[in-house]
């Protein structure tokens, strides 16, 4: 009798689960509009649209603009991958999908990095923000300052998770031009995005769409997404000799027929894009600071919390509160000279400023040139005596003065940080540089070129490689910067 009685209810009950899962819930995804875009990664061209400028909610592709800021961040010294992160207990209580971050915890930034982009945990997303930039609102301000920055025109982020939140919009045109950036501007973290499974700290982590990644030949990432708001969508990136393409769909009903439409995608991709087309990167943003933010770096102490990895933002503010060198204690140096009266193209002279700079202890002293250096002899073709600035030559058509000599051999690519109205004004610019960016300039070539409309202040003897990371450096800090080729 008991069994008879049971039987009809749980028979209803099963009607309405299976009702549930054939008919509601495709309803609630179908909800969500469908967008989609197919761009040749190598060009950016793109090879076809689906309402591909209408904003929609990303989901956890938000992610991959996460992990870009923090990838960037790490490139600019503003924190290491080993760092430990304290998670917060905003962190902490993100709703899944999440690593089990408990609040208080420390963790190495190097594992909150692989959860995010391998198993997209929430609560690993906003510990990288808050670890960055102090405040997930804060973080995603520069989110919105970097998205504009590459040309998302219609992207608003209110968070670093993708979480559904009103205003946290973006378009399937948008994310590709971000996976395209991911892509290119870091392609040594971009391994991340096809690991099937990745150590986390805490446990190991499975990758959130292995189906695709195994079963479309090519396919390397990128990043997936879900939310009820959302529905299914997926940035997805193949390679196929030296073809790239990038996929994005937008409001899938399932993981099986977004899967199945991203794959078509790609297929028509390669079938459009031209066989051989010349690689045209992405312009890399530089970090996208606000005004207020700059300044308070600049006259703030640049570490109040003791996190580690902010040496660069140390040499930032130590060159902003010391606008001229200052003598060591005790020296016996003369008093700095008035412009009007100063010629400048004295090396020694130069030398023993760069030495007497005033920096703060946190910048490493070893990175200063020491007192007992020997000093660059002045080249033979020189246009200038040093002691005096008289000519001793003929002039040539571009006047050069050397203020320091370069050891990078075949090196032969430089960069310039600005045109100034004199040449004293030129080699101060270039010994604050120095001593802002130590890490890349130390044993390049200082010269100031005179021309008709000024001096310019150039570092030389660079390889192509270093030039490109300085002057991304420089611009990153607000100072001028742009690359000189060969010749």
């Amino acid at each position: 009798m008991t069994g008879r009685h049971l039987w009809p209810g749980r028979f209803g009950l099963c009607i309405v689960a299976v009702l549930w899962l054939i008919v509601f819930l495709p309803l609630s995804v179908a909800a969500a509009p469908y967008a989609a875009l197919v761009m040749d990664a190598r060009s950016g061209e793109v090879l076809y649209t689906n309402n591909a400028d209408t904003r929609l909610h990303p989901a956890s592709l938000t992610k991959m603009m996460t992990l870009y800021i923090a990838f960037q961040a790490v490139e600019n010294g503003e924190i290491t991958m080993d760092t430990l992160v304290r998670v917060s207990s905003n962190a902490a209580n993100e709703p899944p999908s999440k690593l089990g971050l408990r609040a208080g915890q420390k963790i190495a930034l190097r594992y909150l990095v692989r959860a995010a982009a391998v198993k997209s945990a929430n609560d690993a997303a906003t510990a990288i923000g808050e670890a960055i930039e102090g405040s997930e609102a804060a973080f995603a301000r520069r989110m919105n300052r970097t998205a504009k920055a590459m040309g998302m025109t219609r992207t608003t982020f209110k968070n670093a998770h993708g979480l559904t939140e009103a205003g946290h919009l973006s378009t399937a045109r948008d994310m590709s031009i971000l996976g395209r950036h991911l892509i290119y501007d870091y392609p040594q973290y971009y391994n991340l995005f096809k690991r099937k499974t990745a150590d986390a700290g805490v446990r190991t982590v499975s990758h959130t769409n292995t189906r695709f990644l195994e079963s479309y030949p090519g396919a390397d990432g990128i990043k997936t997404g879900y939310t009820r708001a959302a529905g299914f969508n997926l940035v997805a990136s193949a390679e196929r000799g030296k073809e790239r393409i990038i996929a994005t769909v937008f409001g899938g009903r399932s993981t099986a027929s977004r899967n199945a439409k991203v794959k078509e995608l790609l297929d028509l991709g390669f079938r459009r894009a031209p066989s051989n087309v010349a690689l045209h990167k992405p312009d890399k943003p530089g970090v996208a600071r606000s005004k207020p933010e700059v300044e308070r770096l600049t006259t703030a102490n640049p570490n109040p919390d003791g996190r580690q990895g902010k040496s660069i933002r140390v040499a930032s503010a130590a060159v902003k509160r010391s606008l001229r060198p200052k003598a060591r204690p005790g020296s016996t140096a003369p008093p700095p000279l008035l412009v009007a009266d100063a010629v400048k193209d004295d090396i020694d002279d130069l030398v023993k400023q760069a030495q007497a700079v005033d920096v703060p202890p946190e910048v490493v002293a070893s990175e200063i040139a020491p007192e007992d250096s020997p000093l660059p002899r002045m080249r033979p073709e020189s246009l200038f005596l040093a002691s005096t600035g008289d000519e001793a030559t003929a002039p040539r058509p571009e006047r050069e003065v050397v203020t320091r000599l370069s050891t990078s051999g075949g090196r032969h690519w430089g960069i310039n940080v600005g045109r100034f109205p004199t040449r004293f004004h030129a080699e101060k610019a270039l010994l604050k540089t120095a001593l802002l960016e130590l890490e890349t300039l130390d044993g390049t070539l200082r010269k100031v070129v005179g021309r008709n409309s000024g001096f310019d202040a150039n570092f030389m003897g660079l390889t192509r490689e270093t030039a490109d990371l300085a002057c991304r450096r420089l611009q990153a800090r607000q100072v001028q910067c742009f690359m000189i080729g060969p010749g």
